[in-house]
């Protein structure tokens, strides 16, 4: 009997452990240069290499020129979702610059920060 319940209990303890995992395939992306008339988009994509459903709550920009969507719908362990960011600076300071995007999800890490830079020229 006492290994029966040793058995239920590992069993029900076990999914106190499931959880989501996020894994990105990249954190960061560098555009390069580029005109200010060209705005820039940059798709991260991410997996959950957990076991239980990966929900993407919400996703923050460190500026009102970085545009976001992403996958709004659970996403299944071994699936994979994206954050598409657009960065438009039209009408900002010219040169180099570096943003970020903070991620947050139920998954652990639960708040993964992503970063995009470049360096934008004035149109001619």
């Amino acid at each position: 009997m006492p290994a029966l319940a040793l058995a239920l209990f590992f069993l029900g303890s076990s999914s106190l452990f499931a959880q989501a995992i996020i894994k990105f395939e990249k954190s960061s992306h560098n555009f390069g240069t580029f005109k200010e008339k060209d705005a820039q988009t940059y798709v991260f994509k991410f997996t959950n290499t957990g076991d239980e459903p990966l929900v993407v709550q919400q996703v923050f920009t460190s500026c009102g020129c970085v545009a976001r969507s992403f996958t709004k719908e659970p996403v299944s362990p071994g699936k994979s979702g994206e954050i598409k960011v657009t960065y438009n600076g039209k009408g900002k300071m010219p040169g180099k610059f570096s943003k970020v995007i903070t991620v947050r999800t139920n998954a652990k890490p639960n708040v993964t920060r992503l970063y995009i830079e470049g360096t934008m020229t004035v149109d001619e």
